[in-house]
């Protein structure tokens, strides 16, 4: 089963702090943090053929500091991680992704499996989603601090919603 990670961004400037929400960044201790948190994580043997993020500055920002660090072959935004974007759009998208695509540098990792695969989002989003991926109808509910993952096993075929299993629900304080 090829393994799914989602990321919340990690600490951005307040609400309110910029005219267009979308472009508020993540803070120095943001960076810190996250650039802490994705080297660990490096560490541990994670790495993903694609990264897939929310266009808004601090999911790009986060997105950025995982591939720096060897996480991830490369980083694609996608409106279907902003936060209006939507399960079952996502869900759409990565049926294709697994039907046409064995992985943007085209070679899986492991080879005979689908390639793994992080996105970096928002919250309420990431943890809804990954609740309906295990639980499908009834969603167990899932917390996803900033700069926090969630690790699931999704299906190699057919639809990953209440098919995933999940390996990994970890704050940021545990990983550095």
């Amino acid at each position: 089963m090829p393994t799914l990670y989602l990321i919340r961004h990690g600490l951005a400037g307040a609400y309110g702090s910029h005219a267009n929400d979308e472009e508020r960044p993540l803070t120095e201790e943001g960076r810190c943090k996250t650039r802490r948190v994705a080297e660990r994580l490096r560490d541990l043997g994670v790495w993903v053929e694609l990264i897939l993020t929310s266009p808004l500055d601090r999911a790009r920002q986060t997105a950025e500091i995982f591939r720096d660090v060897g996480i991830g072959a490369a980083v694609i935004e996608s409106r279907l991680l902003a936060p209006e974007g939507t399960l079952a759009d996502w869900v759409t998208w990565f049926a294709q992704w697994q039907r046409e695509h064995r992985g943007v540098s085209g070679v899986s990792k492991v080879e005979g499996r689908s390639p793994d695969l992080a996105l970096v989002g928002h919250e309420p989003n990431l943890s809804t989603w990954a609740a309906h991926l295990v639980g499908g109808e009834t969603p167990p509910q899932l917390v996803l601090k900033k700069a926090g993952i969630i690790g699931l096993q999704v299906p190699e075929q057919g639809t990953p919603v209440g098919a995933s299993e999940l390996f990994w629900l970890t704050p940021p304080r545990l990983l550095i």
